[in-house]
């Protein structure tokens, strides 16, 4: 009887990709195999030693026991808002334009649960960060896909998505009511400058459409290239909202810390909605990323050197054992082309052989969206030496193809 109900809103979600790769690694490890794993962007190294002795500071008070602010402490947003103000020259009401989330990933799970419609229609240039896409699935709405071209300098071809853009705008019943984007780019690596938000924060006044833009990875960034705010555009506030997170730049993915600032009306649904179904992040925890923001500029210079010398001594021992790579100038992946030899077997199929093979874990292309199937996307979260250990690996079983 109870097989027979039905859980329609799980039934349009497909197989998580990415657990294939995820169990076929597990079964390894656990026969003592050793897995050199750059399949999630899971950072390796430690927060600022500032922000854990004041998580442990804070922890000791008894008042910080009880439940936080479901939109995040006062003290937290303020902090956030003084980033954006040095970052990007950017001002923002820490009461009205800022919220705190659980996480970038379920912060962008609960902004689209408030804001969305059942029936309504998101653009979700493709490949996409898988979230970016379901979250509307998951909240009964649908989402629209085109896909994200780019030269060969993993800068975004402008031309190119407006023009797939209003296509998507005018083909899509009914009109699409919001808009993602997220650059620095997961999984690309692409970039792009203002002009690009100048001309989308025009086309959505145009259009009526909110923008939801994603800048996960605005801190690392390499060379000359520093990331660009959609705020940094005059009116961007009128129909934009950004989200943000210390997983990355701060080393604190597990700490699930990030944020969603903009437009006052969706920041407003989004504190409603999360007044109701949370209690706020451990208050000792949003305590210590306040010290993050406010005090640890300078340790994520020390971040972003520790992933630009990975990248490179990568990009170097791949190339020796016949896998050619592209520098990014920004995130801490590399987008990295299925070798000519293994093109025929598709990402999925290719990352289990690199698995199960060279002992090598990366992201299949396809779990970003069908457009990304030549792909493999490859996190910088081991070392040096255990990166040249993998090219060896990966050396020896390019030569086992020729055999």
């Amino acid at each position: 009887m109870f097989d027979e109900i039905s859980f329609s809103k799980i039934n349009r979600l497909p197989k998580y990709l990415f657990s294939t790769i995820n169990e076929i690694k597990l079964n390894m490890r656990q026969k003592g195999e050793d897995v050199i794993d750059f399949s999630m962007g899971n950072p390796d190294g430690m927060p600022p030693k500032i922000v854990i002795d004041k998580l442990c500071e804070s922890a000791r008070k008894p008042k910080n026991q009880g439940y936080s602010v479901s939109k995040g402490i006062y003290k937290l947003r303020l902090a956030l808002c003084d980033w954006y103000q040095r970052r990007f020259n950017v001002q923002l009401d820490p009461n009205l334009e800022v919220c705190v989330g659980m996480g970038s990933k379920e912060g962008f799970v609960h902004l689209v649960q408030a804001i969305t419609n059942v029936g309504d229609f998101a653009i979700v240039p493709e490949p996409a960060y898988p979230i970016h896409y379901h979250a509307f699935i998951i909240n009964g709405a649908n989402a629209s896909t085109f896909p994200i071209h780019y030269n060969e300098s993993r800068e975004l071809d402008e031309e190119a998505f407006f023009s797939s853009l209003q296509k998507s705008l005018y083909e899509n019943f009914p009109k699409p009511k919001f808009v993602v984007v997220n650059f620095p780019h997961n999984p690309t690596t692409v970039i792009v400058y203002k002009s690009f938000y100048h001309k989308l924060v025009e086309l959505a006044k145009k259009e009526r459409f909110y923008i939801i833009s994603d800048i996960a990875y605005a801190e690392l960034c390499f060379e000359d290239f520093k990331t660009t705010s959609i705020f940094e555009v005059q009116g961007a506030k009128d129909v934009a909202v950004e989200t943000y997170t210390l997983s990355k730049s701060y080393n604190m993915a597990g700490w699930r810390i990030g944020f969603v600032a903009g437009n006052r009306r969706i920041i407003e649904a989004l504190q409603k909605i999360k007044g109701w179904i949370d209690y706020g992040i451990y208050t000792p925890i949003q305590v210590a990323a306040t010290v993050a923001l406010n005090e640890c500029d300078n340790e994520i210079i020390h971040v972003k050197a520790q992933y630009q010398k990975r990248m490179q001594v990568m990009i170097e021992s791949f190339s020796k054992a016949g896998w050619e790579l592209q520098m990014p100038k920004a995130s801490m992946f590399i987008w990295a082309k299925i070798p000519p030899k293994c093109e025929h077997l598709g990402s999925l199929e290719f990352a289990k052989k690199l698995l199960e093979e060279a002992k090598v874990a990366v992201s299949p292309g396809a779990g970003f969206g069908n457009a990304g199937d030549s792909y493999v996307r490859i996190a910088l979260i081991e070392n040096e030496k255990r990166i040249r250990q993998a090219a060896k690996n990966i050396k020896n079983f390019m030569k086992s193809l020729e055999s």
